[in-house]
């Protein structure tokens, strides 16, 4: 049984046709722990493919959810019934292991889903899902989701490309977890923040995102108390600026060692990494 507040759904009815996301730049990107920002995170949503007639179409049959931050989506091991869209805010996936450690497997934004993999419903969820920000959710039953995607082969061309999205997602960081040092992880997603939402600021790039150390260890697979020692060590060594929870890269080369990147140019130049290929590239 799951001890996820009681929540109330509502028909998410008629609305006023709109187009289903808005563009890719528009939107923020998903993040993930990958070898480098591969296509996921920047590709476009799911929902791409429909015009607006089809999108009413699709929010016809879906149930509207709000969430507020840190409530439960979904739990691991609750009976699988569906997708969740999410039309704004933002879902963090994550697994709990029996001692009750968390793994984040991702932070998905606007036009993702979540809830897969199994988005006809059936068997459990094998992970779960919690809202970071107060968020607007699109629950899709599985059973009308499936009778949609017969009569709409671009939702559906849409559903299987998200689903390969999020197996390259979920293999990268199988990868990453596998074949990096916790040091090299760090380092390696400090870069990808800084890549998907860094803003230029005198002497470096500071990350839009702002992230508890506890959430930056649940991502690399660390503890608090380790993430906390070793970003307070790139800051002595003058590579990263601490302003509260926002970080600042002051010198991604630096950064880009430790990742094991070796880097062709200078600050924000190309870079190729060592070791395994990058997913698609192997």
């Amino acid at each position: 049984m799951s001890d996820a507040p009681t929540r109330t759904f509502r028909s998410a009815g008629y609305f006023e046709p709109k187009r289903p996301a808005a563009a890719a730049e528009d939107r923020p990107p998903a993040i993930f722990l990958a070898e480098m920002p591969v296509e996921i995170a920047a590709k476009s949503s799911f929902l791409s493919r429909l015009n607006a007639e089809e999108y009413r179409r699709v929010r016809e049959i879906g149930h509207e959810l709000r969430v507020g931050a840190g409530e439960s989506v979904f739990c691991q091991g609750d009976t699988h019934d569906g997708i969740f869209l999410i039309e704004s805010g933002s879902v963090r996936t994550f697994y709990t292991g029996p001692t009750g450690r968390e793994i984040t497997l991702a932070y998905w934004t606007p036009g993702h889903f979540v809830g897969g993999p199994e988005i006809f419903g059936g068997g459990t969820h094998i992970w779960s899902g919690v809202a970071v920000q107060e968020s607007r959710l699109l629950r899709l039953g599985g059973a009308d989701l499936y009778r949609l995607m017969e009569q709409m082969p671009r939702l559906a061309l849409g559903l299987v490309e998200g689903l390969v999205q999020k197996g390259k997602c979920y293999s990268a960081l199988v990868h990453m977890l596998g074949t990096r040092s916790v040091v090299e992880r760090l380092a390696q997603l400090l870069l990808i923040l800084a890549d998907t939402d860094g803003v230029a600021v005198e002497g470096g790039i500071a990350i839009g995102r702002t992230f508890t150390h506890e959430e930056l260890a649940n991502m690399v697979g660390a503890t608090r108390q380790w993430v906390t020692i070793t970003l307070d060590k790139f800051q002595k060594q003058g590579a990263i600026r601490m302003q509260g929870r926002r970080i600042v890269l002051l010198d991604r080369d630096w950064i880009g060692d430790k990742a094991g990147i070796v880097h062709d140019g200078a600050f924000g130049g190309p870079a190729r990494r060592t070791g395994p290929l990058p997913i698609g590239q192997g």
